[in-house]
Protein backbone atom coordinates (compact mmCIF):
# COMPACT_ATOMS: atom_id res chain seq x y z
CA UNK A 1 0.00 0.00 0.00
CA UNK A 2 2.87 2.37 0.66
CA UNK A 3 3.03 5.16 3.22
CA UNK A 4 1.86 8.15 1.14
CA UNK A 5 -0.53 10.01 3.47
CA UNK A 6 -2.18 11.81 0.56
CA UNK A 7 -2.99 8.55 -1.19
CA UNK A 8 -4.25 7.10 2.08
CA UNK A 9 -6.47 10.12 2.76
CA UNK A 10 -7.96 9.83 -0.73
CA UNK A 11 -8.59 6.09 -0.38
CA UNK A 12 -10.06 6.46 3.10
CA UNK A 13 -12.40 9.21 1.86
CA UNK A 14 -13.61 6.93 -0.94
CA UNK A 15 -14.10 4.07 1.53
CA UNK A 16 -15.95 6.34 3.98
CA UNK A 17 -18.42 7.20 1.23
CA UNK A 18 -19.75 3.64 1.53
CA UNK A 19 -20.74 4.04 5.17
CA UNK A 20 -24.48 3.68 5.61
CA UNK A 21 -24.87 1.85 2.31
CA UNK A 22 -26.21 -1.71 2.23
CA UNK A 23 -24.03 -4.81 2.34
CA UNK A 24 -26.95 -7.29 2.30
CA UNK A 25 -30.57 -6.58 1.35
CA UNK A 26 -33.55 -8.79 2.19
CA UNK A 27 -31.48 -11.76 3.33
CA UNK A 28 -33.27 -14.80 4.73
CA UNK A 29 -32.10 -17.59 7.00
CA UNK A 30 -31.54 -20.88 5.19
CA UNK A 31 -33.54 -22.76 7.83
CA UNK A 32 -36.10 -21.83 10.47
CA UNK A 33 -34.88 -21.79 14.06
CA UNK A 34 -34.93 -25.49 14.97
CA UNK A 35 -34.38 -27.86 17.87
CA UNK A 36 -31.65 -30.05 16.28
CA UNK A 37 -29.32 -27.10 15.71
CA UNK A 38 -30.00 -25.83 19.23
CA UNK A 39 -29.20 -29.28 20.64
CA UNK A 40 -25.95 -29.55 18.67
CA UNK A 41 -24.90 -26.07 19.76
CA UNK A 42 -25.57 -26.82 23.41
CA UNK A 43 -23.78 -30.19 23.25
CA UNK A 44 -20.67 -28.62 21.73
CA UNK A 45 -20.58 -25.87 24.35
CA UNK A 46 -21.66 -28.08 27.24
CA UNK A 47 -24.63 -25.79 27.98
CA UNK A 48 -27.25 -27.77 29.91
CA UNK A 49 -29.64 -24.90 30.64
CA UNK A 50 -33.28 -26.16 30.71
CA UNK A 51 -34.29 -22.97 28.87
CA UNK A 52 -33.09 -24.56 25.62
CA UNK A 53 -35.09 -27.81 25.81
CA UNK A 54 -38.72 -28.84 26.08
CA UNK A 55 -41.97 -27.41 24.75
CA UNK A 56 -41.18 -23.78 25.65
CA UNK A 57 -37.55 -23.88 24.53
CA UNK A 58 -35.74 -20.82 23.21
CA UNK A 59 -32.51 -20.67 21.24
CA UNK A 60 -29.34 -19.57 23.02
CA UNK A 61 -28.99 -15.85 22.30
CA UNK A 62 -25.42 -16.27 21.04
CA UNK A 63 -26.76 -18.39 18.16
CA UNK A 64 -28.05 -15.20 16.55
CA UNK A 65 -25.52 -15.34 13.71
CA UNK A 66 -25.97 -19.08 13.21
CA UNK A 67 -29.46 -18.54 11.75
CA UNK A 68 -28.23 -16.12 9.07
CA UNK A 69 -24.92 -17.70 8.00
CA UNK A 70 -24.58 -18.80 4.38
CA UNK A 71 -22.68 -21.98 5.21
CA UNK A 72 -20.05 -23.25 2.78
CA UNK A 73 -21.90 -22.01 -0.31
CA UNK A 74 -20.52 -18.90 -2.09
CA UNK A 75 -21.81 -15.49 -1.00
CA UNK A 76 -24.79 -14.64 -3.20
CA UNK A 77 -26.62 -11.98 -1.17
CA UNK A 78 -23.99 -9.24 -1.00
CA UNK A 79 -25.18 -5.85 -2.16
CA UNK A 80 -23.33 -4.03 -4.92
CA UNK A 81 -21.88 -1.25 -2.67
CA UNK A 82 -20.19 -3.85 -0.47
CA UNK A 83 -18.67 -5.60 -3.49
CA UNK A 84 -17.46 -2.24 -4.84
CA UNK A 85 -15.83 -1.36 -1.52
CA UNK A 86 -14.05 -4.74 -1.37
CA UNK A 87 -12.83 -4.24 -4.95
CA UNK A 88 -11.38 -0.84 -4.01
CA UNK A 89 -9.46 -2.45 -1.17
CA UNK A 90 -8.23 -5.25 -3.43
CA UNK A 91 -6.96 -2.69 -5.95
CA UNK A 92 -5.09 -0.93 -3.13
CA UNK A 93 -3.28 -4.17 -2.28
CA UNK A 94 -5.50 -5.16 0.64
CA UNK A 95 -6.18 -8.62 -0.73
CA UNK A 96 -6.35 -10.53 2.57
CA UNK A 97 -9.14 -10.54 5.12
CA UNK A 98 -9.53 -11.73 8.69
CA UNK A 99 -12.45 -11.47 11.10
CA UNK A 100 -11.48 -9.61 14.28
CA UNK A 101 -14.54 -9.37 16.54
CA UNK A 102 -18.31 -9.13 16.75
CA UNK A 103 -20.89 -7.49 19.01
CA UNK A 104 -24.46 -8.68 19.46
CA UNK A 105 -27.57 -7.16 21.02
CA UNK A 106 -30.58 -9.36 21.86
CA UNK A 107 -34.07 -7.85 21.87
CA UNK A 108 -36.19 -10.96 22.21
CA UNK A 109 -35.55 -14.73 22.34
CA UNK A 110 -35.80 -16.82 19.20
CA UNK A 111 -37.91 -19.97 19.32
CA UNK A 112 -38.10 -23.09 17.15
CA UNK A 113 -40.18 -22.31 14.08
CA UNK A 114 -39.15 -18.64 13.84
CA UNK A 115 -38.07 -17.66 10.32
CA UNK A 116 -35.49 -14.90 10.33
CA UNK A 117 -34.74 -12.23 7.76
CA UNK A 118 -31.99 -9.66 7.87
CA UNK A 119 -30.51 -6.55 6.30
CA UNK A 120 -26.90 -5.38 6.68
CA UNK A 121 -25.26 -2.00 6.24
CA UNK A 122 -21.64 -0.85 6.12
CA UNK A 123 -21.50 0.93 9.45
CA UNK A 124 -17.91 2.21 9.51
CA UNK A 125 -14.51 2.04 7.84
CA UNK A 126 -11.49 2.91 9.98
CA UNK A 127 -8.49 4.99 8.92
CA UNK A 128 -5.53 2.94 7.76
CA UNK A 129 -4.11 0.79 10.56
CA UNK A 130 -0.88 -1.16 10.83
CA UNK A 131 -1.04 -4.55 12.56
CA UNK A 132 1.26 -7.55 12.84
CA UNK A 133 -0.65 -9.14 9.97
CA UNK A 134 -0.22 -6.11 7.74
CA UNK A 135 -1.61 -2.67 6.93
CA UNK A 136 -5.25 -2.15 6.08
CA UNK A 137 -8.69 -1.01 7.15
CA UNK A 138 -11.20 -2.27 9.71
CA UNK A 139 -14.64 -2.59 8.14
CA UNK A 140 -17.67 -2.94 10.43
CA UNK A 141 -21.07 -4.10 9.20
CA UNK A 142 -24.28 -4.02 11.24
CA UNK A 143 -26.90 -6.67 10.62
CA UNK A 144 -30.50 -6.25 11.87
CA UNK A 145 -32.22 -9.61 12.36
CA UNK A 146 -36.02 -9.77 12.24
CA UNK A 147 -38.84 -12.25 12.63
CA UNK A 148 -41.68 -10.81 10.60
CA UNK A 149 -41.67 -7.04 11.25
CA UNK A 150 -40.07 -7.38 14.70
CA UNK A 151 -36.40 -6.60 15.29
CA UNK A 152 -35.05 -9.48 17.42
CA UNK A 153 -31.33 -8.74 17.48
CA UNK A 154 -28.42 -6.79 16.06
CA UNK A 155 -25.09 -8.25 14.99
CA UNK A 156 -22.02 -6.09 14.37
CA UNK A 157 -19.21 -7.86 12.58
CA UNK A 158 -15.72 -6.40 12.07
CA UNK A 159 -13.06 -7.55 9.63
CA UNK A 160 -9.57 -6.33 8.78
CA UNK A 161 -9.00 -6.06 5.02
CA UNK A 162 -5.24 -5.77 4.71
CA UNK A 163 -2.10 -6.04 2.63
CA UNK A 164 -0.03 -8.86 4.18
CA UNK A 165 3.15 -7.67 5.88
CA UNK A 166 6.36 -8.70 4.22
CA UNK A 167 8.22 -11.12 6.41
CA UNK A 168 11.96 -11.57 6.20
CA UNK A 169 12.97 -14.72 4.40
CA UNK A 170 13.88 -17.49 6.79
CA UNK A 171 17.32 -18.98 6.43
CA UNK A 172 17.21 -22.49 5.03
CA UNK A 173 16.70 -25.15 7.65
CA UNK A 174 19.71 -27.28 8.46
CA UNK A 175 19.46 -31.03 8.39
CA UNK A 176 19.47 -32.67 11.80
CA UNK A 177 22.95 -33.48 13.08
CA UNK A 178 23.85 -37.14 13.65
CA UNK A 179 24.41 -38.16 17.26
CA UNK A 180 28.13 -38.86 17.58
CA UNK A 181 29.40 -40.76 20.62
CA UNK A 182 32.46 -42.76 21.60
CA UNK A 183 31.04 -45.93 20.04
CA UNK A 184 30.44 -44.47 16.54
CA UNK A 185 32.90 -41.55 16.31
CA UNK A 186 35.20 -43.56 14.04
CA UNK A 187 32.40 -44.12 11.53
CA UNK A 188 31.70 -40.37 11.24
CA UNK A 189 35.40 -39.61 10.96
CA UNK A 190 35.46 -41.95 7.99
CA UNK A 191 32.43 -40.25 6.42
CA UNK A 192 34.20 -36.89 6.62
CA UNK A 193 37.02 -38.52 4.62
CA UNK A 194 34.49 -40.02 2.16
CA UNK A 195 35.07 -43.55 3.44
CA UNK A 196 32.33 -45.93 4.56
CA UNK A 197 33.96 -47.91 7.37
CA UNK A 198 32.55 -51.19 8.66
CA UNK A 199 33.62 -52.80 11.92
CA UNK A 200 35.28 -56.22 11.71
CA UNK A 201 35.49 -58.47 14.77
CA UNK A 202 39.10 -59.30 15.72
CA UNK A 203 38.06 -62.84 16.74
CA UNK A 204 35.41 -64.16 14.32
CA UNK A 205 36.05 -61.59 11.53
CA UNK A 206 32.30 -60.84 11.33
CA UNK A 207 31.40 -57.48 9.81
CA UNK A 208 28.84 -55.33 11.55
CA UNK A 209 26.84 -52.16 11.06
CA UNK A 210 25.82 -50.01 12.82
CA UNK A 211 28.88 -49.71 14.98
CA UNK A 212 28.74 -51.47 18.37
CA UNK A 213 31.16 -51.70 21.32
CA UNK A 214 31.43 -55.48 20.90
CA UNK A 215 30.65 -58.34 18.53
CA UNK A 216 27.01 -59.46 18.66
CA UNK A 217 28.01 -62.97 17.47
CA UNK A 218 30.95 -63.94 19.67
CA UNK A 219 31.09 -61.13 22.20
CA UNK A 220 34.67 -60.12 21.44
CA UNK A 221 35.29 -56.45 22.34
CA UNK A 222 38.20 -56.05 19.91
CA UNK A 223 37.79 -54.94 16.32
CA UNK A 224 39.31 -53.16 13.35
CA UNK A 225 37.71 -51.62 10.26
CA UNK A 226 37.40 -52.32 6.55
CA UNK A 227 36.33 -49.93 3.79
CA UNK A 228 33.06 -50.85 2.11
CA UNK A 229 33.38 -51.03 -1.65
CA UNK A 230 30.24 -48.91 -2.07
CA UNK A 231 28.19 -51.36 -4.12
CA UNK A 232 24.83 -52.63 -2.92
CA UNK A 233 21.18 -53.29 -3.64
CA UNK A 234 17.88 -52.00 -2.26
CA UNK A 235 16.74 -54.62 0.24
CA UNK A 236 13.61 -52.65 1.19
CA UNK A 237 12.41 -49.04 1.05
CA UNK A 238 9.67 -46.58 1.93
CA UNK A 239 8.62 -43.33 0.25
CA UNK A 240 7.96 -40.52 2.70
CA UNK A 241 5.16 -38.15 1.72
CA UNK A 242 3.94 -36.86 5.08
CA UNK A 243 4.55 -35.35 7.56
CA UNK A 244 7.06 -32.83 6.20
CA UNK A 245 10.23 -32.16 8.20
CA UNK A 246 12.37 -29.02 8.02
CA UNK A 247 15.25 -29.32 5.51
CA UNK A 248 13.60 -32.29 3.76
CA UNK A 249 11.47 -32.02 0.63
CA UNK A 250 8.99 -34.89 0.33
CA UNK A 251 8.34 -37.15 -1.39
CA UNK A 252 11.66 -38.97 -1.14
CA UNK A 253 12.80 -42.58 -0.92
CA UNK A 254 14.46 -44.04 2.17
CA UNK A 255 16.15 -47.35 1.49
CA UNK A 256 17.43 -50.25 3.54
CA UNK A 257 20.51 -50.99 1.46
CA UNK A 258 22.29 -54.34 1.55
CA UNK A 259 25.97 -53.71 0.91
CA UNK A 260 28.11 -56.11 -1.09
CA UNK A 261 29.84 -56.98 2.20
CA UNK A 262 26.55 -58.36 3.55
CA UNK A 263 25.59 -55.74 6.15
CA UNK A 264 22.61 -53.40 5.76
CA UNK A 265 22.24 -49.68 6.41
CA UNK A 266 19.49 -47.06 6.07
CA UNK A 267 20.04 -44.04 3.83
CA UNK A 268 18.44 -42.00 1.08
CA UNK A 269 18.15 -43.47 -2.41
CA UNK A 270 18.98 -40.66 -4.82
CA UNK A 271 19.56 -40.11 -8.51
CA UNK A 272 16.28 -41.74 -9.60
CA UNK A 273 12.66 -40.58 -9.18
CA UNK A 274 11.24 -41.71 -5.85
CA UNK A 275 8.54 -43.73 -7.64
CA UNK A 276 11.13 -45.64 -9.69
CA UNK A 277 12.93 -47.15 -6.68
CA UNK A 278 12.47 -50.92 -6.55
CA UNK A 279 13.57 -53.79 -4.31
CA UNK A 280 16.70 -55.33 -5.81
CA UNK A 281 17.74 -52.13 -7.60
CA UNK A 282 21.54 -51.79 -7.72
CA UNK A 283 22.89 -48.73 -5.92
CA UNK A 284 26.29 -47.10 -5.59
CA UNK A 285 27.64 -45.14 -2.63
CA UNK A 286 28.01 -41.37 -2.86
CA UNK A 287 28.90 -38.74 -0.29
CA UNK A 288 26.83 -35.56 -0.33
CA UNK A 289 27.60 -32.31 1.43
CA UNK A 290 24.49 -30.63 2.85
CA UNK A 291 26.15 -27.63 4.49
CA UNK A 292 29.54 -26.47 5.72
CA UNK A 293 29.57 -29.12 8.43
CA UNK A 294 27.46 -32.06 7.30
CA UNK A 295 28.49 -34.82 4.90
CA UNK A 296 26.29 -37.93 4.64
CA UNK A 297 26.56 -41.22 2.78
CA UNK A 298 23.71 -41.77 0.30
CA UNK A 299 23.09 -44.36 -2.40
CA UNK A 300 22.50 -43.51 -6.04
CA UNK A 301 20.22 -45.81 -7.98
CA UNK A 302 21.85 -47.54 -10.94
CA UNK A 303 19.42 -47.88 -13.86
CA UNK A 304 19.73 -49.62 -17.20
Amino acid sequence: MGDDDGLDDDLHARLKSYEGRPSTVAGAGRDPVNAPMIRHWCEVLGDTSPAYTGPGATAPPTMLQAWIMAGLSPHTGRARPYEEMLALLDEAGCTSIVATDCEQEYLRPLRPGDEVTYDSVIESVSPRKTTKLGTGYFVTTRTDVRVGPDLVGTHRFRVLKYAPARRPAKPPERRPRPVVNRDNAGFWEGVREHRLLLQRCADCAGLRFPWLPGCADCGCPDWDTVDACGEGTVFSYVVLHHPPFPAFEPPYAIGLVELAEGVRMVSNVVGVPYDKVRIGMPVRLEFRRYDDELVLPVFKGVTG
